[in-house]
């Protein structure tokens, strides 16, 4: 599935909160672990009078080493690794690096050396999020304890899996197959009937009423169907799989408030489902868990790779604001 996975790392200890899954991740894939730092050299610039060649060397060095001594601790969990510095602007250079390298997942923290703050990921996460041609894993920043590396014996022991009916939403199913296969997983395969939005210019009269509820019990008769369907699906043979049927005006909503009762260790998506625009990296409802998750968030990307690269190559001409 994931040959190879690729871990920016800054420095911090926000940043490493995401050494744990990537073991995990590492593990059940049989996957090499990249360790990127990119040095972005237009900070530097700013201090002029502290940059020149020397120190600019001397912080290179200590980048290395720093990868380097996270490796290590890596190889003694049995992982392979590889060590990349390089300079550049840093959400920039992440993401030509996992085109270039032709890298099929990244595991970001959400927020890294600036610190925790107000918004659910920040500017540097976001924009390789918005701009890499990968698959992403997005773990929620924490203050990891001192060496902490290996992921608890049940890393995602319950795993929650939203699905519209759509094959573009199925395109997760492959990896977290194999995830609950390698950690005992239970799947909890989500499917949310929403509430027909009905005309607001007046109050809503009994045929109103019955109508919605008619495409309500429509919608969850085929709903029910196809979660049978999905529980005896032959990937997930032989996986604890879940099934809960919603109905929500609300669909987002629903699925946090599941997600919290359930105590979902990962919430599991494809980059777009059954409404999904190719024009856009994500569907709405990812867009909504990119921001809002309380728990790790798995993208799959759906798009071919070519449609990416196109993408992204966009993306970086487009002015930044300032």
């Amino acid at each position: 599935m994931f040959d190879s996975i690729l871990v920016p790392l800054d420095g911090s200890l926000l940043a490493e909160c995401v050494l744990p899954h990537a073991v995990a991740i590492a593990r059940a894939c049989d996957a090499k672990i990249i360790l990127l730092r990119v040095l972005d050299k237009s900070q530097a610039r700013e201090s002029a009078q502290l940059f020149d060649l020397l120190n600019w060397q001397i912080t290179k060095t200590e980048a290395k080493l720093y990868l380097e001594k996270v490796a290590s601790r890596l190889q003694k969990s049995g992982l392979h690794t590889q060590e990349i510095v390089l300079e550049g602007l840093v959400a920039e250079s992440i993401t030509e690096y996992a085109q270039s390298q032709g890298m099929k997942l990244i595991i970001l923290s959400s927020h890294g050396r600036t610190g925790l703050s107000q918004w659910g990921i920040s500017s540097v996460t976001q924009k390789i999020i918005f701009s890499a041609p990968t698959s992403v894993l997005i773990v929620r920043a924490h203050q990891p304890a001192i060496n902490e590396l290996s992921p608890k014996k049940r890393p995602y022991g319950q795993i929650l899996v939203p699905l519209d009916g759509s094959w573009r939403a199925e395109n997760v199913l492959p990896m977290v197959t194999m995830l609950a296969h390698f950690h005992k997983s239970q799947i909890h395969i989500v499917h949310v009937v929403k509430t027909p939005e009905m005309a607001r210019h007046m109050p809503l009269v009994r045929e109103d009423v019955e109508l919605s509820n008619r495409i309500v019990a429509r919608n969850r008769e085929e709903a029910i169907r196809y979660l049978d369907q999905m529980r005896s699906h032959s990937p997930l043979a032989g996986i604890d799989v879940k099934t809960h049927l919603l109905t929500s005006d609300n669909a987002a909503a629903a699925l946090h408030e599941l997600a919290d009762r359930e105590h979902v260790d990962m919430v599991a998506l494809s980059a777009h489902g059954y409404s999904g625009n190719n024009q856009w990296p994500y569907g709405s409802m990812v867009n909504n868990f990119i921001l809002y998750s309380k728990v790790p968030l798995l993208i799959v990307q759906d798009l071919p790779a070519k449609e990416e690269a196109v993408r992204v190559n966009m993306a970086m001409r487009e002015p930044t604001e300032h």
